[in-house]
């Protein structure tokens, strides 16, 4: 695969359809159908063309491989595809809501800690007088 500028990552649609199709091993015709039923839908440049990322190739060639090595075809290939991307979502959800509840664990935490410490300070002592008067008698 040819290096990929030092501002792109594997989701930046770089390469354009012919690239795309020689490095996934389809033909250029191939992909366009593929982007038309949905499978890949890679990025468009300012004048509409295809721009595909490292990402979309990789799916390109899951594709393939569902394809010919499973038998798999297009509308499961489709169906999987979707639902790895859920799950993939799915996975990224758990790992927030994991990172969030361990911080309300810490948070919790530290609130009791201080609280117990709070409850180990020493009591100030204080001296007061209190004089009782009694009142006047309550007759029953």
């Amino acid at each position: 695969m040819p290096p990929l500028p030092a501002w792109a990552d594997e989701d930046t649609p770089v390469f354009v359809i012919s690239v795309a199709a020689q490095i996934a091993g389809m033909h250029a015709q191939t992909l366009r159908s593929y982007d038309r039923i949905g499978l890949v839908t890679p990025g468009r440049a300012s004048g509409g063309g295809r721009r595909y990322s490292v990402r979309d190739i990789a799916v390109l060639r899951e594709v393939q491989r569902l394809s010919q090595e499973d038998g798999v075809n297009l509308a499961g290939i489709k169906r999987i595809i979707e639902l790895e991307r859920e799950v993939g979502a799915l996975t990224d959800r758990l790992a927030e809501v994991t990172e969030e509840l361990a911080r309300w664990r810490a948070a919790a935490e530290q609130a009791a800690q201080n609280a117990a410490d709070s409850d180990r300070l020493p009591a100030r002592r204080t001296q007061s007088v209190v004089v009782w008067q009694p009142g006047p008698r309550r007759r029953d």
